[in-house]
């Protein structure tokens, strides 16, 4: 697999059937129950105190992992190590996803320790303040704290990369916006999820059918749950309507079928059109923020080997050298230089 940055990448491969009995297990479990408990308070409050007893479960790491905690708070912020072999010197700041109500740092290690091993230095896991208590403001807030606070410890920006899924992705494209516009000195690069991206009065259409996971109307309902009184097309509410000029490298990594897919392409197009170096990739038939099935799909394994690919090349693009040969878990790749394919219909995706 080329080096390059600026890339679009439709990895090729069969579709394992771990991946495939996930798929019909997701759909049959939990789209419709996120179709019945996301209409109203009681149903999202049931779901967040059922995630809050399942992250105090402890999720499965291997022995070389460390995790430290930064807080008292069993699923609160903590720095996760994938060996003992890290650079130091940098660290990745990792925004979780969970629709800005429910997840924490604990339930997202299977992503956070692979990310470690992948980038080959720390990943710092913030616990962000989340609705329905706290607005986008506050959330928004703890990740410029957080960014702040890694540069007053005495990391270069050049040696941060800001990543996260999902809402998580929301955050990392809105926390490079606002860093930007307040005159902050930038990550080196930013990797997004399936990033949830416009929280606008736009209706969701494509992929709506075939999504395995996220209902479309219940992400409507959310995205209006989280925007009341706001202005929806502002940039820090809704990125894919940002100016995204003057911006690191951006790797944007979506499923093919689901819902959000076109929301992750939105953000790659308008970022590369603003001059950003941008590698988009889109998974056939992989769920929403597919890397935290790892333990269990292979797939979700290979993305990894992407993500190691492009904080090469950036990091050789920004030393003006030749990368260096990075070995990737995929064995064929389709990749297409230039602009992204225009939208999908459902029938296109399936």
């Amino acid at each position: 697999m080329r080096q390059d940055i600026d890339v679009d990448i439709h990895p090729v491969y069969p579709i394992s059937w771990r991946a495939s009995a996930l798929n019909g297990l997701l759909r049959g479990t939990t789209k419709p129950i996120s179709s019945l408990l996301l209409r109203h308070e009681i149903g999202m409050g049931l779901v967040t105190r059922l995630m809050a007893l399942g992250e105090r479960l402890p999720i499965p790491a291997p022995a070389h992992v460390s995790i430290v905690k930064e807080d008292a708070d069993p699923c609160g912020t903590e720095w996760v190590r994938a060996g003992g072999d890290l650079d130091e010197s940098k660290v990745v700041l990792y925004f979780h996803g969970g629709a800005y109500f429910f997840c924490s740092p604990a339930t997202h290690r299977p992503i956070t320790w692979r990310l470690s091993a992948a980038a080959r230095r720390p990943v710092l896991a913030l616990d962000y303040r989340q609705g329905p208590v706290h607005a986008l403001s506050e959330s928004l807030a703890d990740a410029l704290d957080a960014y702040q606070g890694l540069l007053d410890q005495g990391y270069e920006p050049s040696d941060i990369v800001i990543a996260g899924d999902s809402a998580g992705g929301h955050l990392t494209l809105a926390t490079l916006l606002a860093l930007r516009d307040r005159g902050m000195p930038l990550p080196s690069a930013a990797i997004c999820l399936s990033p949830w991206a416009d929280l606008s009065d736009s209706r969701r259409t494509v992929n709506r059918w075939v999504d395995p996971m996220l209902p479309a109307s219940r992400v409507d309902w959310l995205a209006r749950r989280w925007t009341a009184g706001l202005d929806r097309r502002d940039p820090l509410v809704s990125p894919v309507f940002g100016d995204y000029t003057g911006l690191p490298p951006l790797m944007v990594i979506t499923g093919s079928t689901e819902v959000l897919r076109d929301e992750g392409r939105r953000v790659a197009l308008r970022a590369r059109g603003a001059g950003v170096k941008v590698t988009y990739e889109e998974w056939h038939r992989m769920p929403h923020v597919f890397a935290i099935l790892a333990d269990v799909v292979p797939e979700a394994r290979m993305v990894f080997g992407h993500i190691q690919r492009f904080l090469a090349a950036v990091a050789a693009s920004a030393d003006g050298t030749a990368p260096p040969a990075v070995s990737t878990p995929v064995s064929a790749a389709d990749q297409r230089q230039g602009s992204l394919v225009g939208p999908g219909s459902d029938s296109a995706a399936a």
